[in-house]
């Protein structure tokens, strides 16, 4: 069995759960994931299966979009409200107008710092594994390019966002990183990944219906 699954993550798994789930599901052992979304995350997630799996180097190149929302004077360790809450700031200052004035600031090519909380290595270990452990380290910066970003929603202390980005983008950074510009730091509660290249939320399969009829082919 080979082939290219489109799957609807929930909320609460790992992308590691989807791939044991599939794993299980079809009684295959090569299957892997072409992108990693947050347990906090839903969305899109491309499963590998079989000889497909020799795609991962260009699936996981594919520019990706999202659906967001950010919580405004809430900063926690991981970035996102899973975390624990390590300072609140008053955000009743930030006008909308604010925000149309710095979400422009935050598309193009920019340097964005990964999160301690990703999966990025550090002389062999994961930076999770290390934030785990009380442990901050120093990242390099690293470059990726913003497509598009706009605001959908403003429901203060809530800002929905839709975005267009390149691989390597973290959703939760870009939310700290525009609570620092306006200066009252900020969270993630929300993300939903609607697009990996040309694969989108329409076509994403739930968990619990996927059956072989699901699987696309990979072959050009």
């Amino acid at each position: 069995m080979e082939g290219i699954l489109v799957i609807n993550k929930p909320d609460g798994m790992t992308s590691h759960d989807v791939v044991a789930k599939m794993r299980k599901k079809f009684n295959i052992k090569k299957v892997g994931h072409a992108g990693t979304l947050d347990p906090l995350a839903t969305g899109v997630l491309v499963i590998l299966l079989g000889k497909a799996t020799k795609l991962f180097d260009e699936f996981i190149a594919f520019d990706k979009a999202y659906r967001a929302t950010m919580i405004l004077g809430t900063i926690t360790d991981t970035a996102d409200t899973e975390g624990t809450i390590v300072k609140q700031r008053p955000y009743h200052d930030v006008s909308k107008k604010d925000l149309e004035k710095v979400f422009p600031d935050f598309t193009g090519d920019l340097e964005q710092i990964p999160p301690m909380y990703s999966a990025v290595k550090h002389k062999g270990k994961k930076l999770y594994e290390l934030a785990r452990q009380g442990i901050t380290v120093e990242r390099e910066p690293r470059p990726v390019t913003i497509h598009q970003l706009k605001i959908l929603n403003v429901n203060f202390p809530e800002v929905e966002f839709y975005m267009e980005c390149s691989k390597g983008t973290y959703v939760r950074q870009l939310a700290v990183d525009i609570g620092e510009r306006l200066g009252c730091g900020a969270c993630i509660s929300q993300i939903e990944r609607v697009k990996v290249g040309h694969y989108n939320i329409k076509e994403a399969v739930n968990i619990e219906d996927v059956n072989e009829s699901h699987i696309q082919s990979w072959r050009k």
